[in-house]
């Protein structure tokens, strides 16, 4: 089936959603590069979601489903195939006394604060983080001592045949940048959090403290993709890339933070490729250096 075809048969099964041509990935990454996707939709409700992987499945169409694009790097060449953009139909947020049940569209900035004006304590860590609340949980996203596996009791996942599965405690498997979810090819839907009565003040100082760090120690005013490595047993990525004296090392538009070592940075014109090299040039510059070999945090997708 062509892109034609199927951009009709998505507009058949979806009426309500909105269906782009032709979409720019740079406007939907946090680190701001990428070409064009073929196509993306935008579901209005979990029903949308299953009908549409499932039509793609059934017609072989190659698909991702993504959130706010801060771990992912599409490459230069775009897409070939269809994005399922789980967005702002899809972000409500509802608290039930110490409960938080949050839509996968919802950014942890907003389920943060939505903690913060019920005096609920335990996401604060998450105040800064810039990813949605479905990829929070797939990668088990975490800062400053937090992670989402500390607060995640149950998640309501699609599987990749368009089934939907719940998951409760201990069967989400969380470790350090890690879940069920990756193992399992499950993207996240819906996650229910529990946490504690605190006090507001409390919880907005600590989330002050938090974000202020933030500011001091990374480079909040150029796109990236947060950190950009996973921290290695025993030690950190960045100090290992600031040992191999790489801060403030380019290649194109790409480049490591003179501010914070574990970021690299769109400086203004990179093109993932740029992004791309520099990671694999530092890669190999540290394993050359102290033997350990950083594995990336973010996912590289896309090209024919």
């Amino acid at each position: 089936m062509n892109n034609v075809d199927i951009y009709n048969e998505l507009e058949t099964i979806c009426s309500s959603c909105a269906i782009l041509k032709d979409v720019p990935m740079k406007e939907h990454t946090t680190m701001k590069v990428g070409g064009n996707a073929d196509i993306m939709i935008i579901p209005e409700s979990f029903a949308c979601i299953q009908k549409i992987v499932k039509l793609l499945k059934s017609n072989n169409t190659p698909y991702m489903i993504i959130g706010n694009g801060s771990n992912l790097i599409f490459r230069d060449e775009g897409y070939n195939g269809v994005i399922v953009k789980i967005g702002k139909p899809l972000s409500d947020i509802e608290v039930h006394d110490d409960i938080i049940v949050a839509m996968a569209g919802a950014s942890l900035a907003q389920v943060a604060n939505k903690a913060l004006e019920h005096s609920l304590t335990g996401l604060e860590f998450a105040s800064g983080i810039p990813g949605s609340v479905g990829g929070a949980v797939y990668m088990n996203a975490g800062a400053y001592d937090g992670e989402m596996g500390q607060v995640v009791i149950e998640t309501l996942c699609l599987d990749s045949e368009g089934n939907l599965v719940t998951l409760k405690g201990d069967e989400h498997d969380f470790s350090y940048r890690h879940s069920i979810l990756q193992d399992d090819d499950l993207t996240c839907l819906q996650v229910k959090m529990k946490l504690e009565k605190g006090e507001k003040d409390k919880i907005q100082s600590k989330m002050n403290e938090l974000n202020a760090r933030r500011r001091e120690k990374q480079p909040l005013n150029y796109p990236s993709a947060g950190s950009i490595f996973k921290r290695p047993p025993g030690t950190f990525a960045g100090m290992l890339v600031d040992n191999c004296g790489l801060r403030g090392t380019k290649i194109g538009g790409a480049q490591v933070s003179d501010k914070h070592c574990g970021f690299i940075i769109n400086t203004g014109n990179a093109t993932a490729s740029d992004i791309i090299s520099l990671i694999q040039y530092v890669q190999d510059t540290v394993y050359k250096n102290s033997g350990i070999w950083l594995e990336p945090e973010v996912k590289i997708v896309g090209g024919y």
